[in-house]
């Protein structure tokens, strides 16, 4: 078994950052009236400013594939360049296709060799399990290299005119043309950006980080669908597909809006979040005490402070000094938000040779989590 170092990392935001004020003039009105949930949520999530990969006429500015192939040509130097790279492993919720493969578009973008591909999908956790094909692919000696991504393109599925339809439909059954705030919701959430790591199986340059473990969960098996998007959740919580539906109620209905069950993600994402981390660092055999910095993808800042007690609770509380987190100033990325936490973190100038890094992804779509365990070197 060879070891696995993430030896650079890189991100790439578009645009210029959106402040809380300005992303109605992105996003647009829903049946020209302004959300009237917008600043609850905004409130709550503690978010102050994102970046959207469209202008202020909606227009995209870049597509999801092209947000990530940025970021991965900003790994390539005089040391390492696109000829040089083995394997390609893409993760993201929100694809520019269903077919071919995400992989596969951004590879289309570099136009370098023939590389191995794998594209992850799901929802947050995309990035960690794009993370751990190019892990375990060196870890088995598969691969010398593998360039790994989490990316999201969200902001063309939460623009004003993907509701607009349902909305008219709504005020001509004389019903409040309201969209439900499973839809809203998510529309004061979600950004756009791509994070890309290099990992090599020998360390390079003045920081490399070890890649000591990877874990990750499933509660899908007990618990309904939380988040979802090509689809509706019926009354016996079954998701009812796209295809099933008529075309013309793609439209009126918005199936293909991004939703969130929002009593079911504050009833389990802690308490499986807490559970899960603790079965993984138990596994592992190792405490908060071999802990220098916690970086937690979290979704929300309503959720920090019940994900503090609930890691307490379960023999793992992590001190507040070690908590790293740039949600406030990035936005939620999704998928690409640990990359962009840990970006940032390598790049900073403050980690010293031996310092461990743990990560958390939690995944609201059918509660899923993910970890892995770095150290500095």
């Amino acid at each position: 078994m060879f070891e696995v170092y993430i030896t650079k990392a890189a991100k790439y935001l578009p645009n210029e950052a959106v402040s809380n004020d300005e992303m109605e003039d992105y996003l647009g009105l829903i049946n020209d009236a302004a959300s009237k949930a917008r600043r609850i949520i905004l409130r709550n999530n503690k978010i102050t400013s994102r970046y959207y990969a469209i202008d202020k006429t909606g227009k995209s500015t870049h597509n999801n594939a092209e947000l990530t192939r940025n970021a991965v040509v900003q790994l390539f130097d005089e040391n390492f360049t696109a000829q040089d790279l083995e394997v390609l492993s893409c993760g993201t919720s929100t694809p520019d296709v269903f077919l071919p493969s995400h992989a596969a578009m951004v590879h289309g973008l570099l136009k370098n060799k023939s590389v191995e591909l794998n594209s992850s999908t799901g929802v947050c956790c995309a990035g960690m399990n794009s993370l751990k094909f190019g892990f375990l692919s060196i870890r088995s000696g598969n691969s010398k290299n593998a360039i790994c991504t989490g990316s999201e393109k969200v902001s063309s599925w939460l623009n004003a005119q993907m509701y607009n339809h349902e909305a008219a439909n709504l005020k001509s059954l004389e019903e409040q043309p309201i969209i439900a705030f499973k839809k809203d919701f998510l529309r004061w959430m979600l950004s756009d950006g791509a994070g890309a790591f290099l990992l090599e199986n020998k360390p390079r340059g003045p920081i490399s980080l070890k890649i000591e473990w990877m874990e990750a969960f499933s509660y899908a098996y007990e618990l309904e669908t939380c988040m979802y998007a090509g689809g509706d959740k019926l009354e016996n919580g079954e998701i009812k597909s796209w295809s099933d539906y008529p075309p013309e109620q793609w439209l009126n209905e918005s199936v293909f809006a991004i939703k969130q069950d929002v009593k079911l993600l504050d009833e389990f994402i802690l308490s499986k979040g807490a559970e899960s981390m603790s079965d993984a660092m138990s596994k592992n055999n190792i405490g908060s005490d071999q802990v220098d910095y916690f970086i937690p993808h979290v979704s929300s800042n309503f959720f920090v402070e019940g994900l503090k007690k609930g890691l307490t609770e379960k023999g793992i509380g992590m001190a507040d000094e070690k908590w790293f987190m740039n949600l406030s100033r990035v936005g939620n990325v999704g998928s690409a938000s640990i990359y962009l936490a840990l970006e940032e973190l390598m790049n900073s100038g403050n980690l010293k040779t031996g310092d461990r890094i743990l990560l958390s992804v939690p995944e609201s779509g059918r509660f899923s989590f993910a970890y892995a365990y770095l150290t500095v070197c």
